[in-house]
């Protein structure tokens, strides 16, 4: 798994780890433990939820003291700037408008890949209300996006050729 990390002086550097934690539960190693948060002990964690090799979320103190653990998820920039609220879950609502708690790995269409949990909700704005989600199928990406902030969602994202990357957008 590659992950960047910047230095007290501003500069960035690529890293790579195997990863050796399960912090998602599914059987599957997807985080790379590490001291983050520069406390001396290695009880933090950089992981990969989506599986791409790269690290998309950021964990801090998973030393089971009994205090909660600190998320976060890189918002798009490169940095960890977006927090999760783990301790409740994250409330979403279905495309037919019904509330929802859970995730950030949840079934939000009933499409399985390979068997597991693999649409990702995302909370940009850290009000504790999914406003994206991603959603993985045999034949690209799938995407909803909640533009008002109400919780529902507004646009849908399409990924005709398989690339990952968004080719087309209608509005709900």
């Amino acid at each position: 798994m590659d992950y960047c990390l910047s230095g007290d002086d501003g500069t960035a550097a690529m890293w790579h780890g195997q990863p050796d934690l399960d912090l998602d539960g599914d059987g599957r190693l997807d985080a790379y433990g590490l001291d983050f948060d520069g406390d001396g002990m290695r009880d933090d964690a950089l992981a990969d939820f989506d599986g791409d090799g790269v690290a998309d979320h950021a964990v801090l103190d998973l030393d089971n003291d009994g205090a909660p653990e600190s998320y976060f998820t890189d918002d798009g920039s490169g940095t960890w700037a977006v927090t999760v609220d783990r301790g409740g879950q994250l409330r979403w609502y279905g495309l037919d408008g019904a509330e929802h708690t859970g995730g950030p790995l949840v079934d939000f269409d009933g499409v399985h890949v390979r068997g597991r949990l693999d649409d990702r909700l995302i909370d940009t704005d850290g009000n504790g209300v999914a406003d994206r989600v991603v959603c993985a199928g045999e034949n690209g990406v799938t995407g909803y996006v909640d533009t008002d902030g109400d919780g529902k969602w507004n646009v849908r994202l399409t990924d005709g050729d398989g690339d990952g990357l968004s080719d087309g957008a209608t509005g709900l």
